[in-house]
């Protein structure tokens, strides 16, 4: 499956659901307690992070999606420091605090990376104001991508099909993290993500893959869903589509730190990249990738939108390197929706010498990622005459690929390069030698649509048709 980063800066997706904090108090532990046999903790550090339905919202502002979050909270400092902590993240909060009912709150004491003992503040007194989730839903609705429904039985989702109607009335698609053995209260979701204990405690237990396929098409039968992705742990994913085959995705994590919060990451990176216009499939493969990153980091984190881009370069091969035309249009566009600048300049570069190397070094200097096109085996000896080139271009390509200074080298047979600009449109274009700005090959391209065009010297006595002289004749070092 060929992968590419979705269009997160155009994406918008609205989470409702239950709003909690997590608090960590964390520090030393060299003693037990003489009034119980307990450990005593001298708290060095404390750190608060959103929960529940905050970190779903906080996962998709990382990846640069614009997020909203609606939920209820205390009117408390903790739903204060919620609030500030989300809206830094680039979160719009339209919190329903209510009087006399805390803000759910986590508090874990941790010592030695170990946890020790997890207190829990909260009361379900959420249930009764539910209904006033609706009316926010209706405002904030339009011209979202996607909905998702956090749902941790705090309270917040006591009537979810309400929600569900409005937003596919909407055309808006819902992806739902459910809870709880009534999955009915989901019907007509697009999407549901249970985890497999989750879903098992629904349909029994699945003693082979085929007996898991069965029984998840039987459930969007009766519950009238689009999809349904089953993750799977350590046996990586299942998405089930009806009229589809099933696909089953393994775990991509080689090492594996803590898992909390991995489910809020994978319905995070589903709803933005299904808002960024990505199909299911693709959006799951995305999801699946971000999990393998996100449980690889202790306590509970998210994964950014560049942290994504460089695996799924990776992933694609495209990381760094030489590419194919295909896949240098993928990754420079991407590298441009991030904000990047993308440098070209192209030649022969037969001969790897010290004025290449300077000269790809000041180039890449102009910006954030250097293209470098090479003439292909068949355009050098046009352009060069019978003999050249000495080195073929699978290991000219090769030797730019190594330098630091290089990120993507393309081999193009044309005399030119002027097809290649055309295409990928590189915000400067470079050249090195001797002559004004009109010398160099489709400048006029360039700035047409409003690149730079940019002329390096090259290091003196220094070029590869000198070197091949030299060979040649027998000549040594110059002096």
């Amino acid at each position: 499956m060929k992968l590419t980063m979705p269009r997160f800066d155009q994406a918008s997706v609205l989470v409702l659901g239950d709003i909690m904090l997590d608090r960590y108090w964390q520090g030393a532990t060299s003693r037990i307690s003489p009034e119980a046999p307990v450990p005593v903790v001298r708290v060095d550090q404390i750190t608060d992070r959103p929960g529940g339905a905050g970190n779903v919202a906080l996962n998709i502002a990382a990846l640069g999606v614009e997020a909203t979050l609606g939920g209820f909270t205390g009117q408390d400092e903790m739903a204060d420091a919620l609030q500030d902590m989300l809206e830094g993240a680039g979160v719009k909060c339209v919190f329903e605090r209510l009087a006399d009912v805390p803000t759910i709150t986590k508090l874990r004491v941790i010592s030695r990376q170990q946890q020790l003992i997890r207190l829990d503040f909260e009361e379900k007194s959420f249930v009764g104001a539910a209904h006033s989730l609706l009316d926010k839903a209706a405002d904030l609705l339009p011209g979202c991508g996607a909905l998702v429904l956090s749902d941790y039985a705090k309270g917040a989702l006591a009537e979810p099909q309400v929600l569900i109607s409005a937003a596919r009335a909407a055309g808006v698609p819902v992806l739902v993290d459910p809870k709880g053995t009534d999955f009915g209260r989901y019907r007509g979701a697009t999407l549901l993500t249970p985890n497999l204990p989750e879903f098992e405690a629904v349909v029994g237990h699945c003693d082979s893959e085929l007996a898991l396929v069965e029984a998840g098409e039987k459930l969007m039968e009766e519950l009238e869903l689009e999809a349904l992705l089953i993750t799977r742990g350590e046996h990586g994913m299942t998405l089930l589509r009806r009229g589809c085959d099933e696909l089953h995705l393994p775990a991509r994590a080689r090492e594996v730190f803590d898992v909390t919060g991995a489910g809020d990451t994978v319905i995070a990176v589903l709803a933005a990249a299904v808002a960024g216009g990505a199909e299911l499939p693709e959006a799951v493969v995305l999801a699946n990738m971000a999990a393998s990153l996100v449980v690889a980091k202790l306590g509970t984190a998210s994964v950014s939108g560049p942290e994504l881009r460089r695996a799924i370069q990776a992933d694609q091969g495209s990381e760094r390197g030489a590419l194919t035309l295909d896949q240098l249009e993928t990754v420079v566009a991407d590298a441009k929706a991030q904000g990047e600048r993308v440098v070209f300049t192209n030649g022969c570069f037969d001969i790897i010498h010290a004025g290449h190397v300077s000269y790809l070094e000041q180039a890449r200097e102009l910006g954030d990622r250097l293209v470098v096109a090479v003439n292909s085996d068949a355009s050098v000896r046009k352009l060069k005459g019978k003999g050249r080139p000495i080195n073929p271009q699978d290991r000219r390509m090769a030797v730019l690929a190594g330098l630091e200074s290089v990120d993507w080298v393309v081999c193009f047979d044309d005399d030119t390069p002027r097809d290649l600009l055309r295409v990928l449109r590189p915000d400067v274009l470079v050249k090195g030698g001797d002559y004004d700005k009109e010398g160099v090959v489709g400048w006029e391209i360039v700035e047409g649509y409003g690149g730079r065009v940019q002329v390096l010297g090259f290091v003196d006595n220094v070029s590869t048709t000198a070197i091949v002289e030299r060979i040649q004749s027998g000549e040594g070092q110059p002096e």
